[in-house]
């Protein structure tokens, strides 16, 4: 459980964590440390170099900008969770991110970090997803780019992040119903927009068996799967069918349609199957209630 040797770097600034990274393409990007540092403990991961990026100023804090909600990369999940801004238009971020490990966890850990490490068992990258994020990744020269939620996942453990690019802040557009100008219990013209988050795991800092993200906007429901493939997957089939009229219980049922769940210790893919239809249906159930 000792890692491989490693030497250390502390950037001061974006420019300077990018210029790290391009000097050595085994270099990893260290935030919080809660995903690399346990894959280097068990040297699934061996970077040649660390460059911490955990005091830079500027990537951490949630804010408004225009019709986006603005999430800085160097947010700890604790912030995200505890965020006024976030309970109020986008609670599914919020609430999910009370549900990440355990409070030590929370504390540290930061929701690029976590989104970034690309890992399928996460519980923020399947939120993201759902919610059509958009990543904002900072590279060579100054140069940014945006990557959208459906093209950032690429792999196990793999993201469209090259590797001299900093993910430096997560967007999200402001739901239709996601209003702060009056009671969100008042009338609406047409469906409201509605949300749910539910995972199964054995205890409460365990990875999740399964999880399901679900979010609906108006009459579009965006549906997100933790731990049923490579990498953060969308429910397509269910999508579909709940647009052509199906109920959540018909919808449900094809959960586990396009997937790859994992076989190991913890779960069949068997028994990780028949677990996402019903927490997709509970899910949907309570997104469209």
């Amino acid at each position: 459980m000792i890692p491989a040797p490693f030497d250390y770097v502390r950037a001061t600034s974006v420019g300077d964590a990018i210029d790290a990274l391009s000097r050595d393409p085994e270099a990893k990007i260290l935030a919080g440390g809660h995903s690399l540092l346990p894959a280097m403990k068990l040297r699934v991961a061996r970077p040649s170099v660390l460059v911490d990026i955990g005091r830079i100023q500027g990537l951490s804090g949630v804010r408004e900008d225009g019709d986006d909600i603005v999430i800085g990369a160097l947010t700890r999940h604790h912030d995200v969770a505890s965020s006024e801004l976030l309970h109020d238009v986008l609670p599914v971020a919020a609430y999910a991110a009370a549900q990440v490990g355990d409070p030590a966890v929370r504390h540290i850990g930061t929701i690029g970090g976590s989104v970034a490490h690309g890992d399928p068992a996460g519980d923020m990258p399947a939120v993201l997803l759902a919610l059509d994020a958009t990543f904002v990744v900072a590279g060579q020269g100054g140069a940014t780019r945006t990557i959208p939620a459906d093209g950032f996942f690429t792999g196990l453990f793999e993201t469209a992040i090259a590797p001299t690019e900093v993910l430096t802040e997560i967007r999200i557009r402001r739901p239709t119903d996601g209003r702060r100008d009056g009671p969100r219990d008042g009338p609406r013209d047409g469906p409201r927009d509605g949300w749910s988050f539910v995972k199964f795991n054995r205890r409460a800092q365990d990875w999740a068996l399964v999880g399901v993200s679900a979010v609906r906007t108006g009459e579009s429901v965006r549906i997100a799967l933790t731990n049923m493939g490579l990498t953060p997957l969308r429910a397509t089939a269910v999508e579909e069918l709940l647009a052509g009229g199906a109920d959540p219980h018909d919808a449900a049922v094809h959960a586990d349609e396009g997937t790859a769940p994992p076989d190991d210790a913890f779960a069949s893919a068997e028994y990780r199957s028949a677990l996402v239809k019903v927490l997709v249906e509970r899910a949907l159930r309570e997104a469209l209630g």
